[in-house]
């Protein structure tokens, strides 16, 4: 038999490593609800028309990546690569974009078959955040001031935000045009991706990372040179926003973002401690794409965050204890399991969130001692024939090099309240 193990970029992550998940899941949601975003849960499997008529046949991540198959009913599934197109069809299935602005939260797993390497496996996962019906530049300037609210709240400093405008369908397409007579001048320099690009996305070419290349692509003619004025304007009132916000950005007209439903703003939040893999945030506007299914013509914008990459820069001491005990609870008497299970859960019940663990097992008091010590709690509880026959419980303090005490149930409530921080 062969090994056991987990498909090659699909990782586990272990006890040690979800109190930062965890931790930063929970920031991350904190924010979300003060600028009023609410939850919406998604299927991880959808119909694979969805992906090839959101995201576009000729992206990469339908061509190359997509975890495709023939369900029972010969029916083509795919697990899902990205968030967006779920959430639309979600808010068209159910109607949630009829006379209603939205503004959606989702976080979950996403699969692309990428070759594996730091800050990109082939099960990722993100917090994708979305706004509906909104068709202004304040919503768009909101994105990246909740987004930079974030990285504050988790201590990420360095992170460099880069915008752009794609402008709208029509100027898009007068400037393929453009790139089109540029790039085929220019054949004999381009990869096979990007002649293949050259064909179906000439602006794609554009975020090629091919160092040969570079040097053609830096000479190639600017989308911004050719936005339509609307666009300028929207774009523009944005950078004022921003500006106004004390928001540090730079203008990058390369930047065209990897799905084909953009269009207008765009955006990308970019480290340079992670090598390769630096956008930790990427999003913008997706005006046209709730239309392209069929529903009502309906604003939107949004962004995505790479949950492995963020994780890799908050630093440890950020984060909060969101998984070690406050208590241990020690058994020192015979027959007292009972007595000690009763009493945790008296003080899980007399102060909230409070984390207790009892001691189940064999084991004498100085074993039991270096357990509770290991577990991280703040205090060993003891539990003996002493203390039951007076009604008391002993503390002993992991932490201080202070003396035990001996106290009744309320003493002890009330200095557990005054020394723990717990909400």
């Amino acid at each position: 038999m062969e090994k056991l193990q987990a498909i090659r970029g699909m990782h586990d992550v272990l006890m040690e490593d979800t109190p930062r998940w965890q931790f930063v899941e929970t920031r991350i949601i904190e924010i979300l609800k003060q600028y009023g975003y609410q939850e919406i849960r998604l299927p991880i499997v959808e119909y694979t028309e969805l992906f090839t008529r959101s995201i576009g046949d000729h992206t990469d991540i339908v061509s190359k990546e997509m975890y495709c198959f023939d369900d029972r009913n010969n029916t083509s599934l795919t697990l899902r690569p990205e968030g967006t197109a779920g959430c639309v069809r979600a808010g068209i299935e159910h109607g949630l974009f009829h006379n209603h602005t939205q503004k959606l939260w989702y976080a979950g797993p996403m699969f692309r078959h990428e070759r594996p390497q730091k800050g990109r496996q082939r099960q990722f996962h993100q917090f994708g955040v979305e706004a509906f019906g909104f068709p202004g530049p304040d919503i768009d300037a909101e994105m990246i001031l909740m987004a930079a609210r974030i990285w504050d709240s988790l201590g990420i400093k360095d992170l460099r935000l880069e915008i752009n405008s794609l402008g709208t369908a029509e100027s898009r397409q007068q400037y393929r045009q453009i790139l089109v007579d540029y790039f085929s001048a220019h054949r004999s320099t381009l990869d096979e991706d990007s002649l293949v690009r050259l064909e179906n996305n000439p602006l794609r070419i554009l975020d090629s990372k091919n160092p040969a290349m570079q040097s053609v692509i830096a000479d190639a003619p600017l989308l911004n040179e050719h936005l339509d004025e609307e666009s300028m304007q929207h774009f523009n009132d944005l950078c004022a926003i921003l500006d106004a916000a004390g928001i540090e950005y730079d203008i990058n007209p390369r930047l065209v973002r990897g799905l084909d439903y953009y269009g207008r703003t765009v955006f990308e939040w970019i480290t340079g401690q992670l090598g390769a893999q630096g956008t930790v945030c990427a999003g913008g506007r997706y005006d046209g794409l709730v239309e392209s299914h069929g529903a009502r013509p309906t604003p939107a914008v949004g962004f995505a965050i790479g949950m492995e990459r963020i994780i890799e820069l908050v630093n440890d001491d950020v984060i909060q204890d969101v998984q070690n005990p406050h208590v241990y609870i020690i058994v020192t008497g015979d027959n007292l399991t009972k007595a000690a299970i009763l009493f945790s859960e008296k003080l899980r019940k007399s102060i909230n969130k409070m984390r207790v663990i009892t001691h189940f097992g064999s084991g004498g008091i100085k074993s039991q001692f270096k357990k509770a010590d290991k577990s991280g709690a703040r205090y060993a509880l003891i539990i003996g024939d002493e203390e039951i026959a007076n009604g008391m419980v002993s503390i002993k303090d992991l932490r201080v090099d202070e003396a035990q005490l001996m106290l009744n149930e309320n003493e002890l409530i009330d200095l557990l309240r005054q020394n723990l921080e717990i909400d």
